[in-house]
């Protein structure tokens, strides 16, 4: 098998690993992309294209994120992740890992690691490799990514999300959460909200924002007597999508340009956490970008009395 062959094989692992290390899509693609320079200038053909890849691209990935630690603590308001509509990478033996890995809550908690800690975890919690294929990746012994790991899963466990296990049920909840949002029916979406709901927004100072954090389902209650009519104004669509392997939607415009995702945690049949994308940058990947403050001008305008 040729070289490219192989790499194209590989690439959606590759994506998997450089996401979950990074938590953004247009990072990931670009360490994926520089592996690929990397192992068409090897002079030699590797062993295993799958260990010098995975290897490559976890090296890349823990220096990128060093240096992006820097812009994110300089970040307006709460930092997310860029959303994962779809992830490439599948394998039924370790589904259960890959989906817990990659929701929003999970990479949040992967935040509290550092880029070490958080690219042993990845490679072995998450992907399965061997002690000694991650040590190669990382270029530390065996035993120090033995002690890397728990660490870092202590970090994890601490914090884990417990999502309701039967996912046909969140599924079917998500749905009558935005059939009750698209209807206009504040009453029923505040009935799926649980007593401590919390709604969190990553604008990053470039899209409208009401506040960084809602708490409580009262609170919440009234930011939706707010979005609702707004939404409707501006001819606003939900689209039901899974984001992150978890719950979520794709909110679009008249035009069908992205204005918003959002994610739902849902646990004891209740909705515990809303967050939501609208900072431009992180949805670009998704398609054309919708000029939030443009729509929310054009609904207010729209909802001015006349004289």
């Amino acid at each position: 098998m040729r070289r490219d062959e192989e790499f194209e094989d590989l690439r959606p692992l590759l994506f998997s690993i450089a996401y979950r290390i990074l938590g953004s899509v247009s990072e990931a693609e670009d360490a994926v992309q520089e592996s690929w320079l990397r192992y068409e200038a090897c002079p030699t053909q590797p062993a295993s294209a799958k260990a010098f890849l995975s290897a490559t691209v976890s090296r890349i990935a823990i220096d990128v994120l060093r240096s992006a630690r820097v812009r994110r603590e300089e970040y307006v308001g709460p930092w997310f992740p860029e959303p994962l509509l779809d992830d490439p990478y599948e394998d039924p033996e370790r589904s259960a890992e890959l989906a817990d890995s990659v929701s929003m809550a999970a990479l949040l908690l992967l935040e509290r690691l550092s880029p070490l800690e958080r690219a042993v975890f990845v490679l072995r919690e998450v992907f399965g490799f061997g002690f000694g294929e991650v040590a190669s990746a990382v270029g530390r012994s065996e035993a120090a990514c033995r002690q890397l790991v728990v660490r870092a899963r202590r970090h994890m466990d601490e914090g884990r999300p417990r999502f309701e296990a039967d996912r046909a049920e969140r599924e079917e909840l998500a749905g009558r959460f935005l059939d009750a949002f698209r209807e206009g029916d504040v009453d029923r979406l505040t009935a799926l909200l649980a007593a401590d709901v919390q709604m969190i927004g990553d604008g990053g100072g470039k899209a409208p924002q009401w506040a960084d954090r809602f708490i409580g389902a009262e609170n919440v209650a009234r930011v939706f007597s707010s979005l609702v009519p707004l939404f409707a104004r501006t001819g606003a669509k939900a689209e039901r999508h899974e984001v992150n392997g978890q719950p979520g939607a794709v909110f679009r415009d008249r035009d069908g340009k992205v204005i918003s995702i959002w994610t739902l945690d849902i646990l004891d049949e209740q909705i515990q956490t809303i967050r939501t994308v609208n900072n431009p940058d992180k949805l670009r990947h998704l398609g054309p970008v919708a000029d939030a403050w443009a729509t929310l001008r054009e609904a207010n305008q729209g909802h001015r009395p006349t004289n």
